[in-house]
């Protein structure tokens, strides 16, 4: 009896954690990752500085929670296969590293990859995944980007299940992010494995551009994201790559498309910019609270293209409430003249939302104030590679 107890207790164990890890990412998760902008160059002092900086510059209070450490922290494993944290960069340990995190208000993320070796050339977590799990939960990591390099052959599903199983059972609710840069077509399987899974190829920091040793510009990811809606939800999102915003490869009018059409197709914001330093443009963008709650709405659904008509488009994305974000998207060189008569398109915005039916307020989310209603026409001239984006609420 004593014997079936004890099983009782360990399956109910197992099954609480793997409840939380379902509860996850319940809105698009937000944060900042190390990469965009230090590659291998991280430590210990600047994770803490830039936790420092997470709280003093507005991003945690705007809704940035998690502060991930990417690729290059890690350097071998132990004669008990152990993973090994640099000594030299991290010369308190990650535990410790996790603490100071925690102790500002903030969540704290790792990398690892499912092959034999990260794409750095570090120790991947192949052979070791529930060691390693248990090693990132007695560390305190509540987040884990998991990257497809080195990957020899394994079958994708597979290996990301693998990890899941190993996360779900280490005793701490951890995000689980699929980096496999959606070669596998990830938005098919990953739901209930991940909580978020890459859909193309890494961001470079450019509105669009090719590379041939691999990269997507803003523009190109965006192209690759519309026919993907549909596997978006709460606890599962498409990510379609970190933010570059602040990192000098843009306009401002471009960092803006950038981070508007991230928000609506309910992407992960996980800022990769120097928060230390940060110019009143880039705290501009990364802090807009009005973009920011349609990228963290509850209804979690991510934007379709609701008009094509070749350099402009426009994208709307319902919102909780019966509300709706509209966002005209200008992809041309030269400025957009927009003249829109609400009353001539034809089609829903959403399933509940008409401007044929009601009268909706248009409230304009870079500018913060309302301008007009749906029964006016919208004029605006949206500039080179900008954005117009405006939120529906029903006229009362």
């Amino acid at each position: 009896m004593k014997k079936l107890t004890i099983l009782l207790l360990i399956f109910l164990s197992v099954t609480s954690f793997a409840q939380k890890f379902e509860d996850l990412a319940q809105t698009p998760p937000m944060g900042w990752n190390s990469w965009n902008k230090f590659g291998c160059n991280v430590s210990e002092k600047l994770i803490c500085e830039m936790a420092d900086a997470m709280v003093n510059n507005g991003m945690l209070e705007a809704g940035y929670t998690y502060l991930v450490i990417d690729d290059c922290w890690q350097v071998s494993r132990d004669s008990l296969g152990n993973i090994v944290v640099d000594p030299e960069r991290f010369p308190n340990g990650m535990k410790a590293v996790a603490d100071y995190v925690h102790k500002k208000g903030l969540k704290f993320g790792i990398y690892s990859c499912a092959g034999s070796a990260t794409c750095q050339g570090r120790p991947g977590s192949r052979g070791y995944q529930f060691q390693d799990a248990r090693t990132y939960a007695k560390w305190g990591v509540d987040y884990l980007k998991y990257d497809w390099c080195n990957e020899e052959g394994q079958n994708a599903k597979a290996a990301y299940k693998t990890m899941s199983d190993a996360l779900k059972e280490c005793g701490r609710p951890i995000v689980f992010s699929i980096c496999e840069w959606g070669e596998n077509k990830p938005w098919e399987w990953g739901k209930g494995i991940g909580h978020l899974w890459r859909t193309t190829a890494d961001i470079r920091d450019c509105y669009q551009c090719t590379f041939d040793w691999g990269g997507l510009g803003v523009l190109d990811i965006i192209d690759k994201q519309a026919a993907l809606q549909q596997h978006a939800g709460p606890g599962h999102w498409n990510d379609p790559d970190m933010l570059e915003v602040g990192n000098g490869g843009m306009t401002f009018d471009e960092y803006k498309t950038h981070f508007t059409m991230w928000a609506m197709l309910a992407a992960p914001l996980m800022a990769g910019n120097d928060l230390r330093n940060m110019d009143v443009q880039t705290k501009e963008i990364l802090t807009n609270a009005d973009v920011i709650a349609v990228n963290q709405d509850k209804l979690g659904q991510q934007a379709t293209k609701f008009m094509d008509m070749g350099e402009y488009e426009i994208w709307a994305k319902p919102l909780a409430n019966g509300e709706v974000a509209v966002c005209f998207m200008n992809r041309t060189s030269q400025p957009w003249k927009l003249n829109y008569d609400w009353k001539k398109q034809t089609m829903y915005f959403a399933t509940e939302v008409s401007v044929h039916k009601k009268e909706y307020n248009v409230f304009d989310l870079w500018e913060h104030k309302n301008v007009g209603k749906t029964s006016d026409r919208l004029v605006k001239d949206i500039p080179p590679h900008g954005v117009l984006v405006v939120r529906l609420s029903v006229v009362k």
